[in-house]
């Protein structure tokens, strides 16, 4: 495509305000935060070793909440990209660590029964059987099973953006986080789950972002399915953490499911020229390339991070009922991952580059 100015780029990134929401008409950070601080809680954090659970670990430390992390103890810890040494053991030491198999019910019992929390954080529960042992030794013990669900268990729609009532599919990819919603529901327990669409920033083990920053840095085109013009929602992982911490003594939380992501929506298109913008680089120096995938054979291969479909979420009523606000919107957002993340990797040698795909794609619409 011929060079985009400065105008055209913005119209480009033009990211959606979801429609129909009260959020479309929020200030950046959409709703205030009281700023009110609850009483310490003691919390289980199931999981707590990557990405999502590493940013919930610590923003329920920095909160004052006491927290036991509970997982195989087989994911080495790693301080979070912006996170000094001295901060991360400190954090360790604030900690209570218990390592056990979450589906074996004996080793569930022996090491967590009679510990008095008043909440848990299921961060990494897949499937139905992953959740169910855990939720019966919790039944009746606890003030909220707060549970990692995610927006994939939506129906494709028409009607954008998901909302939290809408239908959802019984044959997802995330079927399991379905069922585990609704056995939660069943159990008559009080349970709250969390609904993110793309989780990114520092730290992201899946490269969204990753994906069009190394071709914008290696001066690559950035290969897009389609005609780029599907809408999409993230969420950075900070506010998401927050998201889950503002669950915790909220009544009106409690049998609840929320959505989690920016107000807004981007489309692939966009969040190109949102990533170069995020780089300080000219949009006029972003090239991309737009292909049918059904046309080119990639075998297993992953050539890009969304699904080929619109696929956002509203915040609304995590933003109304919940004491919690948005702090990063997208470019914010994405000058994080590239700052905290993308450079310091570059910079250590550690970016794991892989263009196979893009190759392919490449060579099957001639260009050099």
């Amino acid at each position: 495509p011929p060079p985009r100015p400065a105008a055209a780029m913005r119209a480009a990134v033009a990211t959606l305000a979801l429609l129909g929401t009260a959020s479309a008409f929020m200030s950046p950070g959409g709703a205030r935060s009281s700023g009110m601080r609850m009483s310490s809680k003691n919390v289980l954090v199931i999981g707590g070793t990557r990405f999502s659970g590493l940013y919930l670990w610590k923003e329920l430390l920095d909160q004052g909440h006491r927290v036991t992390l509970f997982n195989r103890g087989k994911t080495e810890l790693k301080p979070l990209p912006t996170e000094s040494p001295a901060e991360f053991e400190a954090r360790k030491a604030a900690t209570t660590f218990i390592a056990g198999d979450r589906k074996n019910v004996d080793d569930l019992n022996s090491k967590l029964s009679g510990l008095p929390f008043d909440a848990v954080f299921d961060m990494n529960a897949r499937e139905l059987e992953d959740t169910k042992p855990m939720a019966d030794l919790f039944r009746g013990k606890v003030d909220n099973y707060v549970f990692m669900s995610s927006a994939g268990v939506y129906l494709k729609s028409d009607v954008m953006p998901h909302m939290e009532q809408d239908a959802v599919d019984p044959k997802c990819r995330h079927k399991g986080k379905l069922d585990s919603e609704d056995y939660l529901k069943s159990t008559g327990m009080p349970y709250t789950a969390i609904r993110p669409t793309y989780i990114y920033g520092p730290g992201n083990y899946n490269p969204i972002e990753e994906m069009f920053f190394s071709r914008l840095d290696q001066g690559r085109p950035i290969c897009i399915p389609g005609h780029g013009k599907h809408f999409t929602g993230l969420g950075h992982v900070k506010d998401l953490a927050k998201a889950f911490v503002a669950v915790l003594g909220s009544e009106a939380a409690k049998g609840q499911v929320y959505n989690v992501q920016d107000v807004r929506a981007i489309t692939f298109t966009g969040m190109a020229y949102a990533c170069a913008e995020a780089m300080g680089m000219s949009p006029d120096d972003v090239k991309i390339q737009h292909y049918d995938p059904k046309a080119v054979d990639l075998g297993k291969a992953k050539a890009f991070p969304f699904r080929p479909q619109h696929f956002f979420t509203s915040p609304d009523k995590a933003l109304r009922d919940l004491d919690w606000s948005i702090e990063y919107d997208l470019t914010a957002g994405l000058m994080d991952s590239y700052a905290n993340d993308f450079l310091a990797k570059k910079a250590a040698g550690t970016l794991k580059l892989d263009f196979s795909a893009d190759d392919i794609i490449l060579a099957a619409s001639s260009v050099p």
